[in-house]
């Protein structure tokens, strides 16, 4: 059976491959059409690279320097394990005439290390550190799928969506907290056309393990964590072992970690279902079809969960409630459950959403409002954008490109008056709609 994340089957020629592989991103720019032999996985993000309005030139924008960027990557809980990177990965980058890369979940580079040459190289596209190469930004590469599809992926030469990224390979792999299974960022091996084989990506793939399993030597990992934002499926991690839930079980799971004390049947239904006429058997259907998954977690009468648990969700409110904000938008991943149309998630949703906000924009800061304006939850945020031009200095010409923004949604939702002077823009035009799908 061909694996999907490799770039190449066996034997195959490289020369035309890419060449193959160029007409079709050359077809896909044009009429947005895709078809063989562009894999399924490049295929999807060269349409979410669209989507996003990823530039298909150019170089990656630099989210961090200095001072901050520095402070970030001291404090990331990857830097515990860089020894395990440089080990397993430093010298096949350095003696190989590749780089070895780590980013965060937002696609941000925190290290890059290797072969002196290759790095100069690379910078020429910003592959340095700070630079943003999640999918959004840098188009479809290697750390930026392997975030978006939580998939170690290999990335051959013309699948990249950005054109002055096509004359590189590269294999990468998710990293995740071994205790809470929070996606932590990535690591990366890029260089030439030579990196197109299996071991690349076996490589990659065992030291993401390596990397969980020494961030799990430091850590207790008993412990129940549930992980719902910006997920249409929730992960729910139970003693380290994870199990990604349905959308009905994920629903179900949410509403019971808000409810500690239990629910009866019938209030469970209302929050899931709301006034629609139900019958019982439906809901203990779907409830006995959790309790085979989850087991003993899961009892009855009232419905409840036997032990605690931590959600995403409760660790956002807890920054927000320690007035911890960089710490509560870093933590916020996206909506709750985004496409769940249960009232009791929606209503969790909601308030969520609109205190982070209310937060954020009370705290004024550039750097906070800039980053959730590039949030696919976030880009469309009216008073967002008027709050980051208000925050910015009045004589700075990094006001230019928010104004134009703001000018832009404003007359988009059909309101008044340019971005000189916040407004409150009416729900619909604070909300955008969330559309990342979420990783396995």
């Amino acid at each position: 059976m061909v694996n999907p994340w490799l770039a190449m089957e066996t034997g195959a020629d490289p020369v035309e491959h890419t060449r193959t592989v160029r007409r079709a991103h050359a077809a896909f720019l044009t009429d947005g059409t895709v078809a063989p032999p562009v894999r399924q996985v490049v295929a999807d993000s060269w349409r979410r690279s669209a989507d996003a309005r990823a530039a298909a030139d150019g170089a990656a924008p630099i989210d961090l320097d200095g001072a901050a960027l520095g402070a970030y990557r001291d404090g990331h809980p990857l830097a515990r394990a860089m020894p395990v990177f440089r080990e397993l990965l430093g010298s096949f980058a350095q003696d190989g005439a590749h780089l070895l890369a780590v980013c965060d979940p937002q696609g941000r580079l925190l290290w890059v290390e290797g072969h002196r040459g290759v790095r100069r190289s690379a910078e020429r596209m910003n592959f340095v550190v700070g630079a943003r190469w999640d999918e959004r930004h840098a188009g479809t590469n290697a750390p930026g799928t392997a975030l978006a599809a939580d998939h170690a992926v290999q990335i051959f030469a013309a699948e990249h969506y950005n054109r002055r990224v096509q004359r590189w390979t590269c294999a990468a792999a998710p990293l995740h907290d071994p205790r809470t299974g929070r996606l932590l960022g990535a690591v990366d091996i890029t260089g030439g056309d030579h990196l197109a084989s299996p071991h690349s990506l076996a490589l990659v793939q065992a030291t993401a393990r390596a990397a969980e399993a020494h961030l799990a030597s430091g850590t207790a990992e008993l412990g129940v964590f549930l992980s719902a934002l910006g997920r249409d499926e929730a992960l729910l991690v139970v003693d380290g072992q994870r199990l990604r839930l349905g959308r009905r079980h994920s629903e179900i799971m949410v509403l019971l970690a808000r409810h500690p004390d239990g629910l009866t049947g019938d209030q469970l239904s209302v929050l899931l279902y709301g006034e629609r006429e139900m019958r019982p058997v439906t809901l203990r259907a779907e409830l006995s079809r959790l309790r085979h998954l989850v087991g003993t977690l899961l009892h009855s009468r009232p419905y409840r969960l036997s032990r605690p648990v931590e959600t995403d969700l409760c660790a956002v409110e807890d920054a927000v409630d320690a007035g911890e904000v960089r710490t509560a938008v870093g933590a916020y991943r996206g909506p709750l459950l985004p496409l769940s149309e249960a009232p009791g998630v929606q209503r969790l949703r909601a308030a969520l959403e609109d205190r982070l906000r209310r937060t954020l924009l009370a705290t004024r800061d550039p750097g906070l409002l800039r980053e959730w304006s590039r949030t696919p939850w976030g880009e469309d945020d009216l008073e967002v954008w008027e709050a980051l031009v208000e925050a910015l200095p009045a004589r700075s010409p990094a006001r230019s490109a928010p104004m134009a923004t703001a000018d832009r949604l404003r007359a988009a939702y059909g309101l008044p008056g340019a971005s000189s002077r916040p407004v409150h823009a009416p729900a619909a035009a604070r909300v955008a709609t969330f559309t990342q799908p979420p990783p396995p």
